[in-house]
């Protein structure tokens, strides 16, 4: 998974926060000025059908490292969003956010 590669640092990626828990690096295919992707570093949660008691913390780390990512990037106002299954339009099975701003997005 791509993903787990980026955490791995397998592959490259443009990293503008990381910690314990989450990994947040800009979007090769950003739909905004701004559009970086908010990752959980547990590959085995796909999507928000995941989340479950045991895992519910990354949830709360990623809600909790929004605002700060956002206003490194010199965003006040922007979009988060997620999607949860292919019908959804998730392409890559490994939870993630969309983090997007910087104008229409």
């Amino acid at each position: 998974m791509i993903f787990q590669k980026i955490i791995n640092r397998e592959v490259p990626s443009d990293i503008v926060y990381e910690d314990d828990y989450l990994i947040a690096f800009k979007d090769v295919n950003p739909k905004a000025k701004v559009h970086v992707l908010i990752v959980p570093k547990d590959s085995s949660i796909q999507n928000l059908n995941d989340i479950n008691k045991g895992n519910i913390y990354y949830i709360e780390k990623i809600f909790l490292a929004v605002p700060s990512i956002a206003a490194s990037l010199g965003l006040t106002d922007y979009k988060l969003l997620t999607n949860c299954g292919r019908g959804a339009g998730q392409e890559i099975f490994h939870l993630h956010f969309h983090l997007m701003g910087g104008g229409p997005c």
